[in-house]
């Protein structure tokens, strides 16, 4: 049976991030299927790789897969710190 986790109380803040727009819908498409936030699966997210461990198991990464070319996100971690907004 898994140990009982005490809840952590902390200070949430709004913020207005941009974000790529394929990259986005991915996101949003695996919190639904988590069933969770796009809140907390960003926070989960950011914790997982501030201590260097992939925040996801081998069936999450399927379906981010399965999203990725539902909403032709093309993108990868090489494409980090390269992307650059539309000219309008």
């Amino acid at each position: 049976m898994p140990a009982i986790r005490k809840a952590i109380p902390v200070e949430r803040v709004q913020t207005g991030v941009r974000l790529e727009k394929r990259l986005l819908k991915v996101l949003k498409g695996l919190a639904e299927i988590r069933d969770m936030t796009l809140g907390d699966l960003l926070e989960g997210i950011v914790l997982h790789a501030f201590d260097g461990k992939c925040p996801f198991d081998r069936d999450t990464l399927r379906r981010i897969a399965e999203l990725k070319k539902v909403y032709g996100l093309d993108l990868d971690a090489g494409a980090s710190h390269r992307l650059r907004e539309k000219a309008r």
